[in-house]
């Protein structure tokens, strides 16, 4: 365990905390021998953290003599609401810190209804959900937002979604707040409850890396539902591109589909090709009830062989285009989700892959399936929150106003 590069003196309580919380040091001697302050100096800086009440004792493993006392994050100091919206459907939960799900409601919710109906709605249901999960909510510290289109990362906005009418650039971490405040109340003195928004396929692909692939130093999540997106992680951190347009590959225009329309007006694109909204026209024209990619997904769940066919044709077609993304990015794991992610798609992107990637790139590449499912997106919501409030830097900021 080295030591931290920043001066000793400098090295704030925060920072500490940070090196609690991602496991680098459990006692007051790994805290000194991390970042080089003195025993006085690591308790004075641990006396703000357990004043804050983010930090709790608990008894090491004993190696024949007296067990030594570990200093963890306190995960159940305060909790998250985390929204994972979709095309026609809504989940929200209240999660500890470490992401446990304490309650959580999911319904039906129409994206096209518009960001202030969609988010008023969705407020309107917290008291409740608050309440089934036991928490108070002046515990609340935040709250989490994953859409289904792209998201400006610094302001919170969505940018030119496809698939969300009316959302375009709409001050949703503001309008989420007032409606909070609306139907919970304040739920902190300094100001109003933080909220984070961010891309779906990012968060799912934070949630499902820190599952199960936290030793993956390259992981891609690709999420096949109404539309298509991915998720980067790099390092243990999203990758999100200059904007936040980074995964955005339903746009990507495949050569031989001129004809295809896509929701974002252009023609070609590999969401209108391989989505579930296009799969679900396609079964619709052979007569079966389909509108989206939940539909698509029912059918495929009861093997329905027109479904079944269609999927694998959209797994090669995405297919195609992971081949670029996996020659370019070389990540150990690629994880399908959403709802074509069965054996279908997985076996046609499978095909493509191995086909056409080069036997170096794909040496050590496991293709897998979502382990978190549904959830994936509200516990990637709260690990965003959680990252954020808890980052150095915002909680020295937090720590300076509560110790006041």
């Amino acid at each position: 365990m080295g030591a931290l590069s920043t001066t000793p003196g400098q090295v704030s309580a925060g920072e500490l905390l940070h090196l609690i919380r991602s496991g680098r040091a459990h006692t007051r001697a790994d805290l000194q021998h991390a970042t080089g302050l003195s025993r006085s100096t690591v308790g004075q800086r641990l006396d703000l953290l357990n004043r804050a009440g983010w930090l709790r004792r608990t008894t090491g493993d004993s190696t024949g003599g007296r067990p030594s006392d570990r200093i963890v994050f306190d995960t159940s100091h305060a909790s998250v609401i985390a929204v994972d919206l979709g095309t026609r459907h809504a989940r929200a939960a209240v999660l500890d810190l470490a992401g446990t799900i304490l309650a959580e409601h999911t319904g039906p919710l129409s994206i096209d209804q518009g960001p202030d109906r969609v988010l008023d709605r969705v407020a309107a249901g917290f008291p409740e959900l608050i309440t089934a999960a036991g928490v108070d909510a002046d515990r609340i510290c935040g709250i989490g937002l994953s859409v289904p289109g792209p998201v400006d990362w610094e302001t919170g906005r969505v940018v030119e979604p496809p698939i969300m009418p009316g959302w375009d650039r709409h001050p949703v971490p503001e309008r989420l707040q007032e409606a909070y405040a609306e139907h919970v109340g304040p739920a902190l003195e300094d100001g109003p409850v933080p909220v984070l928004v961010d891309n779906d396929a990012n968060l799912m692909a934070l949630a499902e890396h820190r599952s199960g692939h936290r030793d993956c130093s390259a992981f891609v999540l690709v999420k096949v539902s109404t539309g298509i997106g991915a998720g980067v992680v790099v390092g243990d951190r999203v990758y999100r591109g200059v904007d936040g347009g980074a995964g955005d590959i339903g746009h990507i225009r495949l050569h031989d589909r001129s004809d295809a329309l896509c929701m974002c007006g252009s023609y070609g694109c590999l969401a209108a090709v391989a989505s579930g909204r296009a799969l679900a026209g396609e079964l619709a024209a052979l007569g079966h009830a389909t509108a989206s990619g939940s539909d698509v997904g029912r059918l495929l769940a009861e093997g329905q062989p027109d479904a079944v066919r269609l999927a694998r044709t959209a797994g090669q077609r995405v297919g195609e285009v992971l081949v670029t993304v996996v020659s370019l990015l070389n990540p150990g794991v690629l994880m399908l989700a959403g709802d074509l992610a069965g054996v279908p798609f997985m076996t046609g992107v499978r095909e493509l892959i191995y086909q056409r990637a080069m036997p170096r790139t794909t040496a050590h590449l496991q293709i897998v399936t979502s382990r978190l499912g549904d959830h994936a997106g509200v516990i990637g919501a709260a690990s965003m929150v959680v990252d954020t409030l808890y980052a150095p830097a915002r909680a020295d900021a937090r720590l300076a106003r509560l110790n006041g």
